[in-house]
């Protein structure tokens, strides 16, 4: 057969075998990635496969050069790519992308057995938070926002120099004692009602 029926049969074998698989995704009919791990995993990463034009009988190019493989080593990329070059060297001349891609979940354990674990989780929570760990105690308390209605009531009830004016929150003293109609009302308690009023500011 030639080089692209065989391809063909294994795009459709590929597909038919990661459909419906989250860590399978199709760049294009000649290159794949799959990922190795659960998301949230700190040792989880990124193959991606691509296919030259004489696949199978050609190695494919495995790379692990995807951002999701950023927290990962060079050393460790390096020693996972080396692995599966010699699955490559095994396999050549027959379909392998599935068996590459088998290969690194069965050996996931043993391939990442050196990165180290506490690297990785702290620029994940970095990125997930997007701010650095600050002490509850350093946090400012956010201030309420206003509305524009808000904001001009505010600057109408204050004056040139952002301060309410004097007597802003006294009492209609006519309307309340109006309200009690009391018999006995005269002006002269009314003068006395309203300067104790604005003695203690009321």
């Amino acid at each position: 057969m030639a080089a692209n029926e065989d391809q063909e049969m294994e795009l459709e074998a590929l597909r038919s075998i990661y459909e419906g698989d989250l860590c399978f995704r199709e760049l294009s009919p000649v290159s794949f990635q799959y990922r190795i791990g659960e998301n949230g995993d700190p040792k989880a990463f990124l193959i991606e496969v691509s296919w030259p034009e004489t696949y199978p009988q050609t190695a494919p190019v495995i790379s692990m050069d995807a951002f999701f493989n950023n927290t990962i080593s060079s050393a460790i990329k390096r020693s996972i790519l080396d692995k599966l070059m010699v699955e490559v060297e095994a396999n050549l001349g027959t379909a392998m992308t599935y068996t590459l891609f088998e290969y690194a979940k069965d050996n996931k354990e043993l391939f990442m057995e050196n990165q180290p674990v506490n690297t990785v989780t702290s620029v994940s929570n970095s990125i997930a938070i997007g701010t650095p760990d600050v002490p509850a105690s350093k946090k400012k308390d956010k201030k309420e926002q206003l509305s524009k209605t808000q904001k001009r009531k505010l600057a109408d009830k204050t004056d040139n120099k952002g301060e309410l004016p004097r007597g802003w929150n006294w009492v209609d003293v006519i309307k309340h004692v109006s309200i009690l109609k009391l018999p006995f009302f005269n002006i002269k308690s009314l003068k006395e009602v309203v300067r104790t009023v604005a003695h203690f500011g009321f």
